[in-house]
């Protein structure tokens, strides 16, 4: 069976992911946000996946990666060209990426899959039948990028928020955000 994947994503104002391989923001609750929510899972024997590309895998810090508690997925079109750790599942596309996770020595211990980013991985995604849900953090406010989010399919519009996420605005060093869920309506 395909299981339906979402992705998440926090974006400003100018559309802004990234800037040289790293957040624009420093923004630790929503960081926090994101590792809990990517973590989360109802069945306490299962873990969840999360997809990135090369430049997103790099980008987290050396310390932090690869990201802990979930099956980290790169996606690179050269595979031999980096060193990557045993326990990360290096594919070559998104297709793959999903493909692998749908057989059977995956698709027991799975519970959730995570697009994690860069720009043309989550503009592959979105355009993927199989994309439910994009879990988008609204930054009030412009900064110098040099990633940006695609455009999101006119088919994804705003859902409530799950129980455990915080609909009012949050802020943390002067900057305002607001989570917000978009759901794919196709």
């Amino acid at each position: 069976m395909s299981k339906k994947f979402s992705c998440i994503v926090a974006v400003c104002e100018n559309r802004g992911i990234g800037i040289n391989g790293d957040l624009p923001w420093k923004l630790k609750q929503e960081l926090k946000y994101f590792s809990r929510t990517t973590k989360k899972v109802e069945d306490a024997g299962k873990r969840n996946a999360v997809i990135m590309g090369r430049k997103t895998y790099f980008g987290v810090p050396e310390s932090k990666r690869p990201l802990p508690d979930r099956l980290n997925i790169v996606l690179t079109r050269d595979a031999t060209a980096y060193a990557f750790p045993p326990d990360v599942l290096v594919c070559g596309s998104l297709q793959d990426a999903l493909l692998r996770l749908d057989s059977s020595n995956f698709g027991e211990e799975i519970e959730s899959i995570w697009v994690v980013g860069g720009n043309s991985v989550y503009k592959e995604a979105m355009e993927s039948d199989r994309c439910h849900r994009v879990y988008l953090t609204e930054i009030k406010k412009q900064f110098e990028c040099d990633a940006f989010f695609p455009e999101m399919p006119k088919s994804f519009v705003v859902v409530d928020n799950d129980a455990d996420i915080p609909s009012d605005v949050q802020e943390e060093n002067g900057i305002q955000y607001v989570y917000k869920i978009y759901e794919n309506k196709l």
